[in-house]
């Protein structure tokens, strides 16, 4: 990264490897040939390219490479999944399960769904960790069920959920499931046929290749998955998704597989042990700091961490701006950042039952491939300063430790009197009902 800026936004999108965008350069240039032109060498060149690119691409997540799907992009795939089950098996049934903290693409596909009068949508709530109670998703398909979809980590919050156990009970009822895997592959290890996936999302952008181009995995066989697709056109890509394909992007979001299936293990071993450093570092400096999502089961590089009597925006205001000392600005993000322009709290954070202040005051932090101890260092020390920066400017935060004060000099509990007025959860938390993750 540049001297003057910190990346920590991996999440809402990755910096292109340079390794990628060496394999992606020829189809920038001389080799421009369509895929479709069967009828002489360019198009041969351009569909051989493609071919290599759907095998790297089906080698990462167990697949066959006659399975994979190529789309703009995961939001595209997560569409064409939910609404073409939806349009194939309407004879068999009407209902689709998901979960409440889904992508936005999962879920306004669902509604848009559930508008047109197609089928009825159960939405399943999660528990404090953020994870989906898999008693609740059984309880919840019935006879008309025709698709389960659930994201394998979640995008604000990192939250790993049970797929491989999800994907067996589909099975065992005879529903396909659908995986929005877009933050997850290339970081945790994915095996569509271990984890009985039917249909899964990628995003070639999340995993360090470019942006606009990704995939969607349909099974072919145990069971055949059928779709009715939602762009017609010439019939490429087997008629699920027409359209002349981005070879130059194809041959990067390969490139990209390729890179993540040789590198993985060892990549989510040093970027766990940064956010580990950060989250340490963040914590042992300041009080009141709670980490959202589940502790263990997470993405290797997310931290969302809420801090109580700071507004996010102010604290995101203030890390990226460089004005000062002449430190970097550092790009982090108060949740997902295709919602982040609503101003409103996010709806993940709030299906974990925080409360808005609290939300409101929630960083997300998404480490990745390039990023090292030193910028982590820099933006502990950027954050905890910032944040006791802004405290001292907050009069709750004032009452609070001013309140704490008082009883400790008056013999009382400290922990009495401070507590009123606040969200529910940190009142909780200040009251010791429960202790930060």
């Amino acid at each position: 990264m540049a001297a003057n800026r910190i990346y920590m936004d991996y999440h809402a999108t990755t910096p292109l490897d340079p390794r990628v965008l060496e394999a992606m350069m020829p189809y920038l240039g001389e080799r421009f040939g369509n895929a479709g032109s069967r009828s002489h060498a360019f198009g041969w060149e351009a569909e051989e390219a493609v071919d290599a690119a759907r095998q790297q691409v089906a080698r990462l997540i167990g697949a066959k490479p006659r399975e994979i799907v190529f789309t703009s992009g995961a939001t595209e795939s997560d569409n064409i999944a939910v609404k073409g089950v939806a349009g194939f098996y309407h004879d068999r049934g009407d209902h689709i399960v998901t979960i409440v903290t889904e992508h936005r693409a999962v879920i306004d596909a669902c509604k848009a769904i559930e508008a047109a009068g197609q089928d009825r949508v159960t939405y399943l709530p999660v528990d404090p960790d953020g994870l989906v109670d898999v008693g609740r998703l059984r309880a919840s398909i019935t006879g008309k069920t025709i698709l389960v979809s659930a994201m394998a980590a979640n995008n604000e919050i990192g939250t790993i959920h049970a797929i491989e156990e999800i994907g067996h009970l589909a099975k065992e009822r005879s529903v396909l499931f659908h995986c929005d895997a877009a933050q997850a592959v290339g970081k945790v290890p994915i095996d569509v046929e271990a984890m009985g996936i039917d249909l899964l999302s990628i995003s070639a952008h999340k995993i360090c290749g470019p942006k606009g181009v990704g995939a969607l995995y349909v099974r072919s066989r145990n069971p055949r998955v059928r779709l009715v697709p939602i762009i017609h056109g010439g019939g490429q890509e087997g008629g699920v998704r027409s359209g002349t394909l981005n070879v130059p992007g194809i041959v990067g979001l390969g490139a990209a597989c390729e890179i993540a299936r040789l590198e993985m293990d060892a990549e989510a071993v040093r970027i766990r042990a940064l956010r580990e450093r950060l989250c340490a570092g963040i914590m042992s400096q300041l009080d009141a700091v709670y980490m959202n999502g589940h502790s263990e089961r997470r993405l290797p590089g997310n931290l969302n961490l809420s801090f109580a009597y700071v507004e996010g925006e102010s604290l995101l205001m203030a890390l990226s701006g460089s004005t000062h000392a002449g430190l970097p600005a550092i790009a982090v993000s108060s949740g997902a950042a295709c919602t982040s322009a609503t101003g409103e709290p996010s709806y993940v954070l709030k299906a974990l039952r925080v409360g808005d202040e609290l939300a409101q005051g929630s960083i997300r932090f998404g480490l990745g491939r390039f990023n090292t101890e030193e910028e982590v260092d820099c933006v502990i020390d950027r954050v905890v300063s910032e944040v006791k920066r802004l405290r001292r400017l907050s009069p709750l935060y004032r009452a609070a430790r001013g309140g704490t004060e008082r009883l400790r000099s008056d013999g009382g509990d400290p922990k009495e009197g401070v507590v009123e007025g606040l969200p529910d959860r940190v009142r909780a938390q200040v009251s010791g009902e429960h202790s930060p993750r």
